[in-house]
This record gives C-alpha cells, sequence and structure tokens, in this order.
C-alpha cells in the first residue's frame, strides 16, 4: 500500500504504538498476579496502589491509577471479601471511605511486589543500560506532556 499524506499509517502511530505496546506488557504480567492469585488487574491496580501509597480513598485509587470509578469499586469489593484490605467510613462525611491494606494484604502486596520486580527484570534485561536510559528519558518526557496538558 502507497503511504500518502492522507493516510494514517497505524503500526508507525505513536499513541497506538504505545497503546498496543502497554496492552500487551499488561496482558503479560497480568497472567503472573492471576495464576499466583486470581487477581483482575483493576484488583492489582488498586492492591499496588494502596501498597504504595498508604491510607487512600477510593477516588484517589481512582485518580492515581486511571481507572474508572466503577471498576475500583468492584476491586475494592473484591479484595474486602478476601480480608486483604480494611474499611473506615470518614466520622465526618459518611459518603467517604478510606481503604488501607489489611496484615494479609500487607503480606500479598510484598509478594506481588516481588513478582512485579522479577517481572520487570525480565523486561529490561532485553535491553541495554543505554536503550533503557533512552527508554526512560522519553517516557518522562511524554508524562511531562500529559501531566502539563490542563
Amino acid at each position: 500500500m502507497k503511504k500518502t499524506s492522507d493516510t494514517l499509517i497505524l503500526e508507525e502511530f505513536l499513541p497506538f504504538r504505545l497503546s498496543r505496546l502497554s496492552e500487551s506488557i499488561s496482558l503479560k504480567f497480568a497472567q503472573h498476579y492471576k495464576r499466583e492469585y486470581g487477581m483482575t488487574r483493576p484488583e492489582w491496580r488498586a492492591l499496588a496502589a494502596l501498597g504504595q501509597l498508604g491510607t487512600l480513598t477510593s477516588t484517589q485509587i481512582c485518580q492515581h491509577s486511571n481507572m474508572h470509578k466503577t471498576k475500583v469499586s468492584r476491586a475494592v469489593q473484591s479484595l474486602s471479601k478476601r480480608g486483604w484490605l480494611i474499611r473506615k467510613r470518614d466520622d465526618s462525611d459518611r459518603r467517604v471511605e478510606y481503604l488501607q491494606l489489611s496484615a494479609i494484604g500487607l503480606r500479598r502486596y510484598s509478594k506481588l511486589v516481588e513478582l512485579a520486580q522479577q517481572f520487570q527484570n525480565e523486561l529490561l534485561s532485553t535491553m541495554s543500560p543505554s536503550a533503557i536510559s533512552t527508554v526512560n528519558k522519553a517516557l518522562l518526557i511524554l508524562e511531562n506532556l500529559e501531566l502539563n496538558k490542563d
């Protein structure tokens, strides 16, 4: 097919490439935590946010993970049923609920951190230190563009 100025070649379109790559890597990593703990991506992301940042509301998890509130709500419900988190209502505003990992949740999070680090190390082992540095710099530039758009 001849490339013209009015034809979009998706395989060369950076947003498409980044999205496809992100989805592929995310699905590959999901195999690990799904096999180990039967977790969904929203559950993993909620658990990771709470493990990293401590006590959060569902709204804060949504903002941090860029997930829709419905997905976060289902993930929180599931993690709560497993006994992996503690839910505490705000005394002054009963609509607000603070979430934090329970002792079991913290142990699971610790194991999942190990899985995540192993997975990342495997990915990075395919690249030279120079390539890793270049990718990190490029991601930082793109992330800063995204952060400054508002």
